[in-house]
């Protein structure tokens, strides 16, 4: 039944793939989306970053989407997880070199991922890559000293406030232009912190979202079950 089910998938997916081919000319490219965006991105957003300005607006459903497939998956980790042990943690063999380099890492990362988010628009990253720094600095910490402990009320609270930013972004520029995260305020003048509209402002709900979800994967991780040993 397996192999069969696996064939019927392969042959579903080949005749997906066919009928799409077979409504496109020999020679002819078959998007021209991406021709259209660069010629308008530039004027309508103002973002260096096109990459940023596709993915926060000419695009902002489906960044909506993966946000929520994040969270889902956030949610189910903390789920199988369970609760937290207090004698699960035990001090990691590194000892005080350990401690001492994530004590100089953590300021870094944050200032870095900090960084990565607010010139999303202007440079290569965003919130997606800035939020992953930004949790590899809480998870950098717990390497070096498992006894700590973050707050997942805390976590919680950011995340929860950053989603609703993100959305509130969104129906803002719905009410104004009639756009579900049309960007708003002007584009402002190509390549200056301060333009690119309201996409910074949704790079940094997104920062603050990943890296909160990711951190708080990471704490119930330090907070799991010991295994006996």
């Amino acid at each position: 039944m397996r192999n069969l089910a696996s064939l019927l998938f392969a042959g579903g997916l080949a005749f997906l793939l066919l009928t799409l081919l077979s409504q496109l000319a020999f020679g002819t490219p078959p998007m021209r989306v991406g021709s259209e965006i660069l010629a308008v991105a530039p004027g309508e957003v103002g973002a260096a970053n096109l990459v940023t300005a596709i993915l926060l607006g000419y695009r902002g459903f489906d960044t909506l989407g993966e946000l929520a497939i994040l969270f889902a998956a956030a949610t189910a980790a903390g789920v199988v997880l369970g609760r937290r042990r207090d004698d699960a943690r035990r001090d990691p063999p590194g000892g005080e070199v350990l401690r001492t380099g994530a004590d100089l890492l953590f300021p870094l990362l944050v200032v870095v991922g900090f960084y990565v988010i607010a010139h999303g628009h202007l440079t290569p990253g965003g919130g997606f890559q800035g939020g992953v720094i930004l949790a590899a600095a809480f998870f950098v910490a717990l390497l070096a000293q498992p006894a700590r402990h973050l707050s997942h009320g805390l976590i919680l609270w950011i995340e929860g406030l950053a989603g609703a930013a993100f959305i509130l972004i969104g129906i803002w520029a719905l009410v104004a232009s009639g756009d579900f995260l049309a960007p708003l305020l002007g584009p402002g003048r190509m390549g200056e912190l301060l333009s690119a509209g309201t996409l910074p402002l949704l790079s940094l709900a997104i920062g603050l979202k990943v890296g909160a979800e990711l951190a708080g994967i990471m704490a119930h991780i330090a907070d799991a079950e010991a295994p006996d040993t």
